[in-house]
């Protein structure tokens, strides 16, 4: 595993952490087995090679004096460098992206997931077009001197996998209106939805089977959980709720990913409440926190949507440690300590999350015009709708909603 360290690069992450970071996803592979992980200082990127002459040479013995048959390298790898430095080394190379790929291939068990998978290793394969493999140099394209060898070639391999693409998404549009349906079915029984959130391997799946009993897979791995899982849970106040569990996420989360798992994290934008579940005992908790609200962002999640911000794995921490956390935590309204290993802490959390379901509530009455079709979709989407009549200006509907709602109503 190699950790390039591009030292002009004032937004890089801390090499060490990273770098360790990068042996846990390699270890995520069973089949793989780490020998070896190094950072590689860089003062810039070489075009072609990634990394300068003399360090390709020193790698390259070490790797040969260790039989080593795959290099992962933690960043992007163009097309261009991978070849070549396979080329140098004689070995398989995979960048982080591709390392991703592979686990999410290796891990995904729903339909939906396996698809999803498919759908982000095509789109990053067909990026790697770039006369990246000695087949395409068979043919040439155009008249033998317009665009060089292997053209023809290239655009039938950008044909094929653009013909896989679209149908796969026909085949997750399928899925996904499947998901909408059991969705609307659930909306007729109005449970909210409390979703998990978090940096990969933060506790979220052991905090799930606490809370729910269930036995999903929870282990100290990164992806451990691919697949949603959704249970209903009883809060302390009676109140029937459903908890659902997300895949981690990851900083430089691969773009083709991002859109890819897109409906995986549906249940977060439909989400009543999120619960973002931290790794306090990482040294790079407030990183990792950084990036996932990044991530959320980009999905496109509310600001509206209230957080809890979870602070887990407090067993790992000193007496001394948890205190002084504990102390920081009492300041917020929105931030609990907890362990899921051990349970302390659970109590506290599911009071909270019961106050904040238990918003108040007001009644309200309402005249939409008829042309008004976009905010009574959202108003019925949002669950408020107690009652509606059709009258001479529009729908009358009763609604019974929460401060924060009506000023999401208004803003529409």
């Amino acid at each position: 595993m190699l950790h390039p360290d591009i030292t002009s690069d004032r937004l890089r992450r801390k090499s060490g952490p990273a770098l360790e970071e990068a042996v846990s996803l390699a270890a995520a592979l069973p089949e793989l087995e780490v020998v070896g992980s190094n950072v590689v200082p860089l003062p810039k990127v070489r075009a072609g090679y990634l990394f300068g002459s003399g360090k390709i040479e020193e790698i390259g013995k070490a790797l040969k004096e260790a039989e080593v048959d795959l290099v992962l390298v933690d960043g992007p790898v163009t097309p261009v460098q991978q070849r070549n430095l396979e080329k140098e080394w004689k070995v398989k190379l995979l960048d982080r992206t591709g390392l991703i790929l592979e686990i999410f291939a290796d891990r995904a068990r729903t339909r939906e997931g396996v698809l999803q998978v498919e759908l982000a290793a095509l789109s990053y394969q067909r990026t790697r077009l770039v006369r990246a493999w000695t087949h395409l140099e068979r043919q040439r394209g155009g008249l033998g001197f317009v665009g060089g060898p292997g053209e023809t070639q290239i655009e039938a391999d950008r044909r094929a996998i653009d013909e896989a693409i679209t149908r796969l998404r026909r085949q997750l549009a399928k899925v996904a209106k499947t998901r909408d349906l059991h969705r609307a079915a659930r909306k007729k029984v109005p449970f909210p939805v409390v979703a998990l959130v978090g940096y990969t391997n933060a506790g979220k799946s052991t905090l799930f089977n606490r809370l729910t009993g269930a036995d999903v897979m929870a282990e100290d791995m990164l992806f451990a959980t691919l697949d949603p899982t959704m249970r209903g849970i009883t809060l302390p106040s009676g109140r029937k709720v459903i908890l659902s569990d997300t895949v981690g996420f990851i900083s430089d989360l691969p773009t083709q990913l991002v859109a890819a798992f897109r409906a995986t994290l549906e249940e977060v934008l439909e989400a009543n409440l999120i619960l973002h579940v931290r790794d306090i005992a990482h040294a790079d908790s407030q990183e990792q926190a950084t990036d996932v609200r990044a991530i959320m962002a980009e999905l496109g999640v509310s600001e509206d949507t209230p957080q809890i911000e979870v602070w887990n794995k407090t067993d790992l921490l000193t007496d001394d440690q948890r205190e002084a956390l504990q102390v920081k935590a009492d300041r917020e309204p929105n931030i609990f300590t907890m362990s899921a290993v051990t349970g302390a802490g659970v109590d506290a959390l599911l009071d909270a999350v019961t106050n904040a379901l238990d918003e108040e509530r007001t009644e309200r009455e309402l005249v939409l015009p008829y042309s008004e079709g976009k905010k009574r979709a959202w108003l019925f989407d949002q669950g408020v709708v107690t009652g509606e009549t059709q009258g001479e200006d529009g729908y009358v509907i009763q609604v019974r909603w929460t401060a924060r709602q009506e000023k999401r109503f208004r803003e529409i």
